[in-house]
Parts: C-alpha cells; structure tokens; sequence
C-alpha cells in the first residue's frame, strides 16, 4: 500500500471490519467545476456548484467581491475550505463578524450565517447532508436517494469544550513537520486534509493505491491537473464488474472515492498541483497519530 517514506505506512490497522454483506459496490464520481457552474455568471446561484457525498455538501462558488453567500440557518457546524486562490471574507453570525485572510479552514457554529466577499476566487463550503437548504440542490441528489451500505453514517463527534463559535484555523500558523501527514483539522463532522503543494507530475513509480474499509473519500482538487486511478473489486455478480478509471481532470474538481475501492491520484499537470482530501465522519486511524489533527484540543474525539 504505502513505501517506508510514507506518513500513512504507520498507521494502525481499522478496527472495524469490511462490510462482506454482497452489497454493491458504488461507482466513483467525478464533477468538473468550471462544467457544473460559470465562473464568470453575474449571479451567486450561477457560480455555485453543488455535490455530496453520503454525509457532507460540498458547495463551489466562484467569489467575486461584494458577493453574500447565504449558508441558511443549519442544524450543525459549516465549514469553509480557503486555499491559496481563495478571497479574502467576513463570516457573518448572530454574534458579529469575522475576517478571513488567507488559506485554512473556517469552522462556522450552527444557526443562521452568511460569508461576506472581499474579493474573487473559489471558496468551498461544507455542510452535513442531512441540511435540507442544500441537499436537494446536489447536481448528484439522485445517486443518493438511497443510503450507501459499505459507507458508515455520521455520527457527530463530541461538541467542543469551548462551545459553539466562529473558529478560524490558518495554513500560516503551520510548520512543516517530518512524518505529519498533510495538514489536518477537524469539526464534529468532518476531516479535512490540506496536502501540499507538489510541482510538476508525480513519479509513476511511485503511487500509493490503497483502500478504505467504510468511508468516502471527496478528493477536491484545487490546483493543477490529476488522474484519478480507481479500481472497483470483484464480486460474485460477474455484470457488475467495472473497468479500471483512469480519469484525467484538472481544477477546481472533486472526485468521489467510494469504499472499498482501490484508489490512489497522481499529479499530473507541469505546474504546481494540490489536493484537499474530506472525511465525514472524521477518520479515527489519522485522529489516533499523535500530532496530526491540528485542532484536537477544539474538537475530541469520541
């Protein structure tokens, strides 16, 4: 699965088992973000594309300055994904307002919120799927009206110590550390994976095809281009069997990984090129590593 150098060949094994039920297995996704919306639309609703996974939204907006980005009044915690080309903005609760500058992770208490726009750019929203303002507008709604059975429902984890407010995480605050793996923050309902930048394709030889025993993977790709190499196992009904993916998309992207396929993604394009891997719920293999969820204190686990 992973060579020595690898953070993840450290990690313990899961303790819950594969489901064997003879279930079938989902097909992976992927959306093209400059397909689904128009970057240069005039309105909001136009620039905005909408996608889920079985437990998280994940909502794309093309940003341009002075827009207001309605969240609705949510039952759980939204957050925001801010990358490197993401605009400055000012989360906007019932408590005040707060301004975001840079590239991290925003987490936004429950009720009613909107994002102010400064400037233009992507900005990536998650909420839970259970949010009835959102999940009936995923442009993929229809792959989930009925629930994944290999993929675990959400269970939120423990409310923070602190309790419910805005709580802004930045990239610049985080040192690099040998052994880490990406940079990892979490929230009552989701993992996200800030990996790093790498510049131009990655070595061939030198791929990490693995598998997840109950979990989606959301692979958001925010920079550059990349194949998705994704293989579906067998199972005893021979006319569900899938060719290898080998799927070429560039970004902003998001590829849906189900389990238990085997999967691993390559760089692909000359420049530089960046993931941000989603979890919902929160890995408990990467939680268990010490040092690797950056906000551990904020959010504990179970």
């Amino acid at each position: 699965m992973y060579d020595d150098t690898d953070p993840r060949s450290t990690l313990a094994a899961t303790a819950r088992p594969r489901p064997e039920s003879g279930e079938a297995i989902a097909a992976p996704q992927y959306f093209d973000f400059r397909e689904l919306s128009a970057g240069s639309g005039p309105s909001v609703e136009e620039r905005t594309a909408v996608v889920r996974g079985q437990n998280v939204i994940l909502i794309h907006t093309f940003a341009r300055p002075g827009d207001q980005l309605d969240n609705g009044t949510l039952d759980n915690e939204l957050a925001v994904v801010a990358t490197a080309g993401s605009p400055a903005f000012d989360v906007v609760t019932v408590e005040g307002s707060t301004r975001v500058e840079g590239a991290g992770l925003v987490v936004v208490p429950p009720g009613s919120s909107h994002i102010s726009v400064l400037g233009e750019g992507p900005l990536v929203r998650l909420v839970e799927a259970g949010e009835t303002t959102w999940s009936g507008l995923a442009a993929n709604a229809g792959s989930y009206e009925q629930h994944h059975p290999r993929v675990a429902l959400l269970e939120r984890w423990p409310t923070p110590p602190g309790g419910n407010r805005v709580r802004v995480y930045p990239l610049s605050k985080v040192a690099d550390e040998p052994g880490r793996f990406g940079r990892i923050f979490r929230t009552r309902s989701f993992m996200v994976n800030f990996l790093p930048e790498s510049n131009g394709p990655r070595d061939p030889k030198k791929l990490s095809p693995h598998t997840h025993d109950d979990f989606e993977q959301l692979s958001l790709a925010v920079q550059g281009e990349f194949f998705h190499h994704i293989r579906t196992p067998w199972l005893g009904d021979s006319t569900a069997w899938r060719d290898d993916d080998h799927v070429r998309i560039g970004s902003p992207s998001a590829a849906i990984i189900p389990p238990p396929t085997v999967h691993t993604s390559e760089a692909y394009g000359p420049g530089v090129n960046q993931l941000v891997d989603i979890f919902s719920p929160p890995r408990v293999d990467f939680s268990e590593k010490p040092g690797w969820v950056l906000n551990a204190d904020d959010y504990p686990m179970p």
